[in-house]
């Protein structure tokens, strides 16, 4: 899909596209949504009849996912929620597919909570970016989250599993299920795919045991959408950056003079664009590569001639994307600054609490 197409078809799911071509293609879409709409219902059903069999790992897992398509933060919540057990010493693998990585289907140790084991290239950067961010957390790849727990079992014996993006993978049994929705726009246009965001109905939220609204505005609180679930709103904020090639925090104020390029290859760009932005950075131009982007030779072209073109100080980017730029000239590398996302939780109560209730059981 072409990023004009995509970006077309996530303002028409999302509801913010409203005009008559624009209602015109949606009622051309909706058709495709009702059978997809029905066989997410009565595999959810065949789930929880016993009818398709769920498998249980040995030790808790605790999922965190989404029901809409696209980005709502999911790597920052599983690395604070991977923080907050680790900091009650015990013992934390995550489970990740694996997505975008060279190995993706494979069934691999990525980290063993000392040592990186495979790079961002053969595992995704996703999996990679929890392995380096987060001192002492195991992480273990593989499409079939059951194996992977299997082989994490076998090789590093942890004591609790975190099951990134598991809200769809009900073949594997979860003992806490965290639904992470973005408090703008929680179920996009009420639509499942392709007519809109949702991965399954809405219905499926109920699901949740915890409802963390992801992106809410600064001073503003969250409202509940899932009746009867507890929740709490989030934000991810910009503290600052650090270079890629290595050296001391760098601080917004002292970039506020320089011009910046923006660039990212996740799934809302746009979001981190406004970020930067909202930092009193002088953005002049933007490159919104597509989620997962692989950092080819093409792309290093386009990025370095964008540059030149805008006469950027910097670029700067996520922590996401940073992890396969490793290979970039020096003289390119030294112009980049990573910006990390760091999560802020309105009300951890309810976190804390089912979190440490399922560690002492």
């Amino acid at each position: 899909m072409r990023p004009s197409l995509s970006a077309y078809w996530r303002h028409l799911a999302n509801g913010n596209r409203t005009g008559i071509l624009d209602r015109l293609m949606l009622a051309l879409l909706i058709p495709l949504s009702l059978p997809y709409s029905l066989v997410q219902r009565l595999r959810a059903g065949l789930y929880r009849t016993g009818l398709l069999k769920t498998r249980r790992l040995p030790r808790p897992v605790i999922s965190v996912g989404n029901i809409t398509v696209g980005g709502t933060g999911k790597t920052p919540v599983t690395a604070l929620i991977a923080r907050l057990l680790l900091e009650r010493r015990a013992k934390v693998a995550v489970l990740s597919r694996g997505y975008g990585g060279r190995m993706e289907g494979q069934v691999a140790v990525v980290s063993d909570g000392r040592k990186i084991l495979l790079t961002a290239e053969e595992c995704g950067d996703e999996p990679y970016l929890l392995a380096s961010t987060v001192p002492g957390l195991m992480v273990v790849m593989g499409s079939d989250r059951y194996k992977a727990g299997i082989l994490a079992m076998e090789r590093l014996s942890p004591d609790i599993f975190l099951l990134d993006d598991g809200f769809q993978h009900l073949r594997l049994h979860r003992d806490l299920d965290i639904l992470l929705l973005d408090c703008a726009t929680p179920f996009g246009n009420g639509w499942t795919l392709p007519a809109g965001m949702l991965r399954e109905p809405v219905n499926a939220a109920q699901r949740a045991d915890l409802v963390i609204h992801t992106r809410c505005p600064v001073g503003t609180i969250a409202a509940p959408v899932v009746d009867g679930k507890p929740f709490s709103g989030a934000r991810h904020l910009l503290g600052g950056a650090r270079p890629l090639s290595g050296g001391n925090p760098v601080a917004f104020d002292t970039l506020r003079d320089r011009t910046i390029l923006a660039f990212a290859g996740i799934a809302e760009p746009s979001a981190f664009f406004d970020a930067l932005a909202g930092c009193g950075l002088k953005v002049v131009t933007t490159l919104a590569f597509p989620d997962h982007v692989r950092y080819d030779d093409t792309r290093i072209s386009e990025l370095a001639a964008a540059m030149r073109a805008c006469g950027a100080d910097y670029a700067i980017t996520t922590e996401k994307d940073g992890v396969k730029l490793g290979h970039l000239p020096s003289e390119l590398a030294q112009k980049i600054l990573l910006a990390p996302l760091e999560l802020s939780l309105d009300d951890p109560t309810h976190l804390v609490a089912l979190l440490y209730n399922l560690l002492q059981k």
